[in-house]
C-alpha cells in the first residue's frame, strides 16, 4: 500500500501536530477509497491473558477505526467482557507504523451492512461459509461447500448474514512511528484528556 502524504511527525525539525486524527486521515485510505489495509487487533482474552490477530480496517471516518467479523467469534466474546481493543498498522516499505488504543462500540445496522456491501464478494461469501463447522472440515469439503454456496446465488448480490458484526475504536491513544536510515527512529505518543483536547510526548523509537 501507498501511503498517502501528510505531515510527517517525526521530523527532527518539524512540531507535532495538535490533531493525531488530522495525522492518521493523512496515513490511511480515506472512505471513498473503500476497505483499507490490514490490521493487528488486540484484545484482553477471556482468560486474561492477552489476544490478537489481523483483521480489515473497514474505514477510517475521521473520529473512529471500524472493522467487522462474525458474532460468534472469540473477539466478540472478548469485545463484550471488556470493550476495550488496540490496533497495529504497520507500512514497513514507508517505515511506518500507527497503534491506537482505545474504546469499541458496535456500530450500527447501517454501518455493518454498508461495509459489507463495500467488500469483495470473496469476503462476502467468507462472512457466510467461514464457521466452526467449515474449520472442522477437510480442504476438500470446504471447497464444495464454497462451490455450492457460489452456485445457488451466482448472479445474485449478497447481504450480509445475520452473523456479521461491525465496531468501532474509538482512540484514547495513538502513537505513529516513523523509522530512518540515517537517524535514530522515534515514536509521537498522543493521549486523549477528560476534556477531548490531546497531550502530546516523544517517544524513543
Amino acid at each position: 500500500m501507498t501511503v498517502p502524504s501528510g505531515p510527517d511527525v517525526v521530523d527532527q525539525e518539524a512540531p507535532a501536530p495538535a490533531d493525531p486524527l488530522a495525522l492518521a486521515a493523512a496515513w490511511l485510505p480515506s472512505a471513498a477509497d473503500g476497505p483499507g489495509p490490514t490490521m493487528t487487533l488486540s484484545t484482553v482474552g477471556l482468560d486474561s491473558y492477552p489476544d490478537a490477530r489481523t483483521v480489515l480496517l473497514s474505514l477510517f471516518d475521521g473520529e473512529r477505526l471500524h472493522f467487522h467479523t462474525d458474532a460468534r467469534s472469540r473477539k466478540v466474546a472478548e469485545l463484550a467482557a471488556l470493550p476495550r481493543a488496540a490496533v497495529t498498522l504497520h507500512w514497513p516499505e514507508d517505515a511506518r507504523q500507527l497503534v491506537v488504543v482505545g474504546d469499541v462500540a458496535a456500530v450500527t445496522d447501517r454501518e455493518a451492512r454498508l461495509a459489507y456491501l463495500a467488500r469483495s464478494r470473496y469476503l462476502q461469501v467468507l462472512a457466510w461459509v467461514n464457521d466452526h463447522a467449515a474449520a472442522a472440515d477437510t480442504p476438500d469439503r470446504r471447497r464444495e461447500v464454497w462451490a455450492a454456496f457460489d452456485r445457488e446465488r451466482e448472479g445474485t448480490d449478497l447481504q450480509p448474514p445475520s452473523t456479521w458484526a461491525g465496531f468501532a475504536l474509538t482512540p484514547v491513544r495513538m502513537v505513529f512511528w516513523r523509522g530512518a536510515t540515517d537517524a535514530a527512529s522515534n515514536r509521537v505518543a498522543y493521549e486523549r484528556r477528560t476534556d477531548g483536547s490531546w497531550s502530546t510526548e516523544s517517544w524513543p523509537g
